[in-house]
């Protein structure tokens, strides 16, 4: 059913599984984005994206402009790295990294003049094919803002076996805390259908979806004033957490189940968030590669929580400070949301392309005690809130006692680490990072046997040309 603003109204559907978090998002809904100033200092890692990491294509003493290309590879499931200054190179170094351990950076003293590269243009994606856009997309160093940071000309170019007829703008943003997606679609809606009509375009769609959760009305009319395309669809759905993942978003709307081990382009589709969207309107429009984000800098003990347009690079303790600080110390600060972000632990930490939220928890936010070792009582509830219909305390206990064929078995690689089973659980065992430490074992493992594989292919080579010299 359809109103006549275009909004599918009557559709809300509850998904499977899930859960209903607090969504504390009123400290920064009602928080106009604001640009902040970059530091005199920016630490821009190589390792951005899901993929290859990047290569330095500057060295010490480099001068470099707003947009100039510090960092390339020739993988295709790759994504370049741009300044967000003008300035000089410091240095190449090993640097912290908010996903976890070291990855080289390009540290780059600010001179605050932000000159741009001259050879940044706008282009006018009307009058480019589908293989132009996604090579302008590349250029521009766009990935999933969402999160999960999946270079976006790789999800532009499916296989000619698997054609596009849906692409789903993902504007749920279910995860708590967050407001950035909010914000974009409120302040600058127009860029996002661009975006959204220019993902169609290099994908071959006919047909779009918008989907916002129902407790973003203001959203939903803003966007509603601005879509006039019959092919583009919105549609309001019911809020609960994860609503924005996009294999639920995909069987809500669809009623499309993606394969175990697949992905959306196996059904016919692409996801992409809001966010990415508006970033490649932005960059056909001004030429501008992404340079900077918008990210939610929220929590109880920020002096004042806000929605922040940072150049990448920009350390989170630099972002704290242009939110005013903080009211008192800290017990934990994460990078993204409550459910699925990832803890500190320091602030040097620069804010990348992934950084969609700062969230910073009080002692009494973040007291939480977990058991030395798994305690199941079976009662279920972690396989009731599972959205992907899975058992995650077997594929805990599996992991905690290193049975890999059994937790490969129960698909353990189709979890999304949304953390519902960890939120719903009783005794607080810490399942999701047990379910991740297990995919990643297994990953290790299958890497290890391919390695013997070759090693093994290798040596039956030299022995079968052994009288061939």
């Amino acid at each position: 059913m359809r109103t006549v603003a275009g909004i599918n109204a009557g559709w809300r559907k509850r998904i499977r599984g899930g859960v209903h978090p607090p969504d504390n998002k009123h400290y920064t809904a009602e928080k106009p984005i604001t640009r902040m100033e970059a530091p005199e200092l920016v630490a821009i890692p190589l390792r951005q994206h899901i993929g290859a990491p990047c290569s330095p294509k500057v060295k010490k003493g480099d001068r470099v402009l707003v947009g100039t290309v510090i960092g390339d590879s020739e993988a295709f499931v790759s994504a370049p790295v741009h300044s967000s200054v003008s300035g000089t190179v410091r240095e190449i170094a090993p640097h912290p990294h908010p996903v976890g351990g070291e990855s080289p950076a390009v540290i780059i003293e600010n001179d605050g003049l932000y000159e741009r590269d001259p050879s940044l243009q706008p282009s006018p994606w009307e009058d480019m094919g589908p293989e132009d856009i996604r090579r302008a997309v590349r250029a521009a160093g766009m990935v999933g803002l969402g999160g999960a940071a999946f270079p976006t000309h790789v999800k532009l170019a499916p296989p000619g076996e698997f054609p596009i007829d849906t692409v789903i703008l993902n504007g749920a943003e279910c995860e708590p805390f967050l407001t950035a997606d909010y914000r974009l679609m409120l302040e600058q809606t127009e860029e996002v259908v661009e975006g959204l009509r220019i993902i169609m375009k290099a994908v071959g769609a006919p047909r779009a979806v918008i989907a916002v959760e129902d407790n973003k009305p203001l959203a939903v009319r803003k966007l509603a004033e601005v879509v006039r395309d019959p092919a583009i669809e919105l549609r309001t759905l019911r809020t609960r957490y994860p609503q924005g993942a996009e294999k639920v978003l995909i069987s809500n709307i669809l009623g499309r189940e993606v394969p175990s081990g697949g992905l959306p382009m196996h059904v016919g589709v692409v996801v992409n968030n809001v966010g990415t969207a508006r970033a490649i309107a932005h960059y056909f429009r001004t030429g501008l590669p992404l340079v900077e984000r918008v990210v939610t800098v929220t929590g109880s003990v920020i002096r004042e929580p806000s929605n922040l347009l940072v150049p990448l690079g920009t350390s989170f303790a630099a972002a704290v400070e242009a939110c005013g600080g903080f009211m008192s110390h800290p017990a934990k600060v994460i990078m993204g949301g409550p459910m699925m972000g990832l803890a500190q632990h320091t602030l040097e930490v620069p804010v990348v392309k992934g950084t969609s939220g700062i969230l910073a928890l009080s002692d009494r936010e973040a007291s939480y005690e977990v058991p030395r070792e798994p305690v199941c009582i079976r009662c279920g509830r972690c396989v009731e809130a599972c959205p992907m219909n899975l058992i995650p305390t077997y594929l805990a206990v599996f992991s905690h006692r290193e049975r890999w064929e059994e937790a490969r078995r129960l698909n353990i690689n189709d979890c999304i680490e949304c953390g519902c089973c960890a939120y719903a659980c009783p005794t607080r065992n810490p399942i999701v990072q047990l379910i991740k430490f297990g995919k990643a074992e297994l990953a290790r493992l299958k890497a290890a046997e391919e390695r013997r594989a070759r090693e093994r292919e290798t040596s039956a080579g030299k022995e079968g040309g052994g009288g061939n010299h």
